[in-house]
């Protein structure tokens, strides 16, 4: 009888002066996620996320958003980084390299990543640099870029985020975030042919 793989889950809260995060990640999930964020934008980017990385994710933060958005939108992609380092562990028969070519109308968004232990973050994403505005909300779009940092940062991995195309602040960061749910995905999966591996001549993804 066949011993059913571990979960691949981890479960991380961080709070400091400036924010209070609780970030549960289940990586072989379904696509659900239950988000309770002050930003609505961000529940939107992160809801979509999820739905294509197949990822479950629960979501719980608050910070001070009477400053600005900064520091509760980097320290998401920090606890969301961490989240993933953790439940993926040594990493063992991951496929570890991950890549999404996505267009999204008049957008076409790209993103590759390595989970290679090594932090590294290349972003190019044609970013107006004007808030995203609808009625009293906002969404400060020069902070997508902090979110992908402290992501790359505390998961250990090398990414590259690039827009090649679109016209809409909005459409480049949704299909920037769906690209990377997409290569996140392909590479996190175990590949059957060396589920025992760990993908490094070294011998260690660290």
């Amino acid at each position: 009888m066949e011993t059913a793989a571990p979960a691949r889950t981890a479960e991380i809260s961080r709070k400091t002066n400036e924010t209070d995060i609780y970030v549960k990640l289940t990586i072989d999930g379904t696509g659900e996620s239950r988000l309770d964020i002050p930003v609505g934008f961000m529940v939107h980017m992160l809801t979509t996320f999820a739905k294509h990385g197949l990822f479950d994710l629960e979501i719980r933060a608050a910070g001070d958003l009477e400053v600005d958005q900064h520091h509760l939108v980097e320290d998401l992609g920090i606890v969301l980084g961490q989240c993933f380092a953790k439940a993926l562990g040594e990493k063992r028969g991951i496929r570890r390299i991950g890549s999404c070519l996505f267009p999204m109308d008049e957008t076409l968004a790209r993103a590759a990543v390595d989970l290679s232990g090594r932090p590294f973050l290349v972003f190019e994403g044609a970013l107006s640099g004007m808030p995203l505005v609808s009625g009293t909300a906002s969404f400060q779009t020069d902070t997508a870029e902090d979110f992908w940092q402290g992501f790359a940062v505390n998961a250990g991995c090398a990414l590259h985020l690039d827009v090649l195309r679109g016209r809409s602040d909005h459409h480049r960061l949704e299909a920037l975030f769906k690209a990377a749910a997409r290569s996140l995905r392909d590479a996190c999966e175990i590949d059957p042919r060396a589920a025992s591996v760990i993908p490094s001549t070294k011998g260690v993804l660290a």
